[in-house]
């Protein structure tokens, strides 16, 4: 699954990306993946059109609807799908509890997640279990799984006949694997099983990325497709499309979905809106080259950190512009532990990482974006091994 890291080396910066992320220079910024960071034309983008809705409010909102619906299809066309199975929501956290209020549950019916789900979203499918009188089932992948295999295999095992809704992730979040494959998605179809997708990661990293296999697909534009926060996706399945229940009824109810989903009233539309720059901005410094140059960077961090840290490197994609590894036992197993560590990280290091608490030992999550450096995983790891050493 993942590449051998001896071999990698950093890749040459972008020229391009000077001056383009207005992240301050005092800091290591290694946690793109967790809020992103706009780049400076979408941030002007974004300005432009805040200047245009205070200017004339009443006129802007007149034909918001119409804009935002453009946007959108510009935005599906980006993601390889259909406009019309596609709403623009404000973030994945908002999307998964659409996707829930949507799906019908009994008592006795079993819900599967699995422990490297996002804990908010692994918190809104246990309460509508818990509502519904369904069942919670928490699936464990063990950290060291090699492959998608072992995956696949795993959250086969837990399904049986009462198995009724599945909520993966694309790409997991405190480990950066892949789960939700195409694979795995059309076997569970074939099982009956109604498959929600985490696609938090995927906008922007991988191309085209909303799998049709799944009745509800949600992803962030922030993260990696260079959107102003806060611009998400919520992609579902046609046959689902007359039953999708808003969080709340608006003037654009009766129009059915997308659009009754996309509106909330006066709210600040101007992401949805700019989001499309951030799509143009990717495709002129070219796509390829932002993900080669991502990933590669990516898993050179990850071998610094297992070289000079001592820190045992987890499987992950070669694609994906994010890596793991372990911290030893006793660091970062709870929650109180995390926080602890990660402040020490910015403290000593002025540095921002990600860090998980696991049973065994936390994991450690490292982003790579145009902005970072390699020197900036070196000091990371050289400081990390100091801290473990006292």
């Amino acid at each position: 699954m993942s590449e051998d890291l001896r071999t990698v080396e950093p890749p040459a910066p972008l020229p391009e990306a000077d001056g383009l992320f207005g992240v301050s220079a005092d800091a290591a910024h290694l946690n793109h993946g967790s809020y992103g960071a706009v780049p400076v034309p979408v941030q002007r983008a974004q300005d432009r059109l805040r200047v245009e809705h205070e200017l004339d409010p009443d006129g802007f909102f007149a034909d918001l609807p119409a804009r935002v619906g453009a946007a959108r299809v510009r935005i599906a066309a980006e993601l390889g799908t259909d406009p019309d199975r596609l709403a623009l929501v404000t973030n994945v956290t908002e999307a998964v509890s659409i996707a829930l209020d949507t799906i019908p549950l009994a008592p006795g019916d079993r819900v599967l997640v699995t422990d490297h789900g996002y804990g908010a979203t692994t918190w809104a499918v246990a309460r509508r279990a818990a509502e519904a009188g369904a069942e919670l089932v928490t699936v464990p992948l063990p950290l060291d799984a090699p492959d998608e295999h072992v995956v696949r295999d795993a959250v086969l095992a837990a399904v049986d006949d009462r198995t009724r809704v599945a909520v993966l992730d694309r790409i997991t979040s405190p480990t950066a694997r892949f789960v939700a494959a195409r694979e795995l998605l059309a076997e569970l179809r074939g099982r009956g099983v109604t498959t929600v997708v985490d696609g938090a990661h995927a906008p922007g990293m991988l191309p085209a990325p909303v799998d049709g296999q799944a009745d509800f697909w949600f992803g962030n534009l922030h993260k990696w497709a260079f959107a102003p926060r806060a611009t998400g996706v919520l992609s579902v399945r046609a046959e689902w499309t007359d039953r999708v229940r808003p969080l709340a009824v608006s003037w654009e109810h009766p129009r059915g979905f997308p659009a009754n989903v996309e509106w909330r009233g006066t709210c600040d539309y101007t992401p949805w809106l700019a989001a499309p720059a951030g799509f143009e901005l990717l495709h002129a410094l070219g796509t390829e080259r932002v993900a080669a140059h991502n990933a590669r960077l990516a898993a050179y961090g990850q071998r610094v950190l297992a070289e000079r840290a001592g820190l045992a490197p987890l499987p992950a994609p070669p694609e994906v512009w994010m890596r793991t590894v372990r911290l030893p036992a006793g660091w970062a197993e709870t929650e109180a532990d995390v926080k602890a560590v990660m402040a020490e990280v910015w403290k000593r290091l002025a540095t921002r990482v990600a860090v998980r608490p696991w049973a065994g030992g936390g994991v450690l999550r490292i982003s790579a974006q145009l902005y970072n450096r390699s020197e900036e995983y070196e000091r990371l790891a050289d400081g990390l091994a100091e801290l473990l050493r006292n």
